[in-house]
């Protein structure tokens, strides 16, 4: 977005002409609060060497996972001038999303669904970027300069940026804490030619607490702020493409898209009740929805429930294949039906995914009728080992 040249900015009304630094750092912080944003720092383009070291550890230990587009070029990754050469300062920016209720209260609730906080209303990507985008061109006409706008889409360390910005730090969960919103902070970056004041970096407040740690379902975190991303369920249900590994599939619950265990165990949650006018709303239907009539989905009901939403990227059939697991995991005999039902999809991830459900609530002479039935016809070798695997256990 390239600024026009303009002459000398009015920030404080008319009659009052200024260049002065400070003055348009105040002025960005009240227009961001207008529009939206709860808190906003800002940092130079070099201050996260040491966060870009420990990227490259993460890569080359393969915690990734198949998320490639992470291993790709992670020089523009580790250095915001890698990305763009012209940046002079990084503004960054939150919005807080903490819940209105308990977030892990849904999981005793087996069989109702589990979706992450952040996607249980529109997609924060869509409305984070207006807001952005509304303060970029506000910059850009106020102070002759370029800018370029990130929200969580592009090769920025934005977690690392923003704590340089002194807008919270990472915790042990590798996540943003913020000591006014816990760990419910949406960020978004303005790369700007601009020489703006910056603020002094944020310092780990975490101590001796590891809440988010001992709560892992699936262990993710090797040590205090490492993640193995193949472990964690938020990869595993929404990254993963393909069938989810035995192992987690128990731990994984009725968790269908994302989780929020280590954020929610955050005891510096407590300050996020404060200043949420600028919350993003979550929708009454996917608050708990109910596994059987998720299970019941076809493409074209999946896409209007999900309009919007960034559940809708990971399709129908990945969908349906965490439904399936979290109906294994119900314990509740009357779901048998949907899981045995979806034996004849489609999709060959669906299949596989009911395989599981069905021999985890059908009786064994039952599971075994079906068994008999879905082999005389299975031509989909990964769904034949799934058969395999559920008549060993």
């Amino acid at each position: 977005m390239a600024g026009r040249r303009a002459g000398v900015a009015d920030l404080r009304g008319p009659g009052f002409l200024t260049t002065d630094p400070t003055e348009l750092k105040a002025a960005l912080t009240r227009e961001a609060r207008a529009l939206g944003f709860d808190c906003i720092g800002i940092t130079e383009p070099g201050t996260i060497e040491k966060a870009g070291a420990h990227f490259l550890e993460f890569i080359a230990a393969g915690g990734h996972g198949d998320m490639d587009w992470l291993a790709n070029q992670p020089e523009r990754r580790v250095d915001p001038r890698g990305l763009w050469a012209d940046v002079r300062s990084v503004i960054m920016l939150g919005v807080n999303y903490g819940p209105d209720q308990d977030p892990l209260a849904i999981l005793k609730q087996r069989t109702h669904a589990a979706i992450s906080v952040y996607a249980q209303g529109d997609d924060y990507h869509d409305l984070i970027k207006k807001r952005l985008k509304a303060l970029a061109r506000w910059l850009v006409a106020t102070a002759p300069s370029e800018v370029k706008v990130f929200v969580d889409t592009a090769a920025v360390m934005e977690k690392p940026l923003a704590q340089a910005a002194h807008l919270g730090w990472q915790g042990k969960h590798t996540n943003l804490v913020s000591r006014e919103f816990g760990s419910w902070l949406f960020l978004g970056a303005i790369y700007t030619t601009l020489e703006l004041p910056r603020d002094s970096a944020e310092i780990d407040h975490c101590g001796s607490c590891q809440a988010c740690l001992d709560i892992c379902p699936t262990a993710a975190f090797p040590a205090p702020y490492k993640l193995d991303a193949r472990r964690c369920i938020s990869y595993l249900t929404i990254e993963n493409k393909g069938p989810i590994p035995q192992e987690f599939r128990e731990a994984i619950g009725n968790r269908i898209y994302g989780c929020d265990d280590c954020l929610a165990a955050c005891p510096w949650n407590k300050f996020a009740q404060e200043g949420r006018e600028a919350r993003l709303a979550a929708r009454d239907e996917l608050r708990a929805p109910g596994l059987a009539e998720l299970s019941r989905l076809d493409d074209v009901a999946f896409r209007a429930l999900f309009t919007k939403s960034p559940v809708k990227r990971i399709g129908r059939d990945r969908f349906l294949r965490n439904v399936l697991i979290a109906i294994g995991n119900s314990g509740e005999v009357a779901l048998a039906a949907e899981a045995r039902r979806l034996l004849g999809d489609a999709s060959p991830l669906v299949r596989g995914a009911a395989v599981w459900a069905s021999g985890q609530l059908l009786p064994p002479n039952d599971f075994a009728e079906a068994r008999a039935t879905a082999l005389a016809n299975e031509r989909d070798e990964s769904v034949c080992e799934e058969w395999r695997a559920a008549s060993q256990t």
